[in-house]
């Protein structure tokens, strides 16, 4: 047998069996003892496979990186301060008419519209897949999602391109949960996040921001926009006089609305969905 057929027929069993003596080897390539403790040691010094007393071993399989946007997961997220987001989500969609188009981004205070969107008509451009599957089955919404590749920890659909279908659309109002807002504007914990974002901000005439009142506090190191941008933001009762005061002084209009906290039913229901 050629050296590098054998070599690498030599590769392919440490693969299957992870180690092997010499005389295993011998057997399984149908070669000398000595052809089989050079090939080991020629590989060995590659860093192909591990020489140990008596044969070889395959490498310890590198630990594969995994491609995760920055900040908290989606489902470690959805229940916090719940009965704020629920009524900033309700006020949001009493914002819509039917035959709007509206564009929403993934995030788990705008995920509480669905409940509230299901008896509209609207044209929904969203990169949330979780919302527009359950939008697709329970409402008669058009839905348009991005192409590109979904995150799902984050429950977003990102994509790396500038010339993603969604572009060609335009929307009346962009409604927006963000990581954070300060003085500076909005912020976010991830670079892809940013530039998906922006691009659907530039899609729309109208930014309205929906976020209680415990991301006033939040600090990030990225910039999405700045408060000239944001037309409204929905907060709860909860925001301090400063962080509205902050915001009107921008020139941003605040609706600060009381936390809502849903019936059982309907929270038997959400935690329904989010197992299935």
């Amino acid at each position: 047998m050629i050296n590098h057929k054998r070599r690498k027929g030599l590769l392919k069993l440490l693969a299957e069996h992870s180690t092997a003596s010499v005389d295993q080897l011998v057997g399984w390539l149908n070669s000398s003892p000595a052809t089989v403790r050079r090939d080991i040691a020629w590989l060995a010094e590659r860093n192909l496979l591990v020489r140990t007393r008596g044969g070889a071993e395959s490498l310890p399989q590198k630990k594969q990186r995994t491609f995760a946007l920055s900040g908290e997961t989606f489902q470690n997220n959805i229940d916090r301060c719940a009965a704020q987001k629920r009524a900033i989500a309700r006020h949001a969609c009493g914002l819509c008419a039917d035959g709007d188009t509206i564009i929403i981004n993934g995030g788990t205070t705008t995920y509480r519209m669905v409940e509230f969107l299901v008896d509209k008509r609207l044209k929904i451009l969203t990169n949330s897949f979780m919302m527009a599957e359950r939008l697709l089955m329970t409402s008669e919404n058009e839905i348009i999602l991005p192409g590109g590749k979904v995150y799902r920890e984050q429950n977003v659909i990102l994509s790396p391109f500038d010339n993603d279908i969604s572009q060609h659309h335009y929307a009346g109002k962009m409604f927006m949960g963000v990581y954070g807002l300060s003085m500076l504007g909005l912020m976010e914990a991830d670079p892809m996040l940013i530039q998906a974002e922006k691009r659907l901000i530039s899609q729309a005439e109208e930014l309205i921001v929906l976020a209680d009142s415990s991301k006033f506090a939040r600090k990030a190191g990225l910039i999405l926009c700045g408060l000239n941008r944001v037309s409204c933001v929905i907060t709860d009762t909860g925001a301090s006089d400063a962080a509205v005061q902050m915001l009107e002084q921008a020139g941003v209009k605040v609706l600060a609305v009381a936390p809502e906290q849903a019936p059982e039913p309907q929270l038997q229901a959400e935690r329904d969905w989010q197992a299935h």
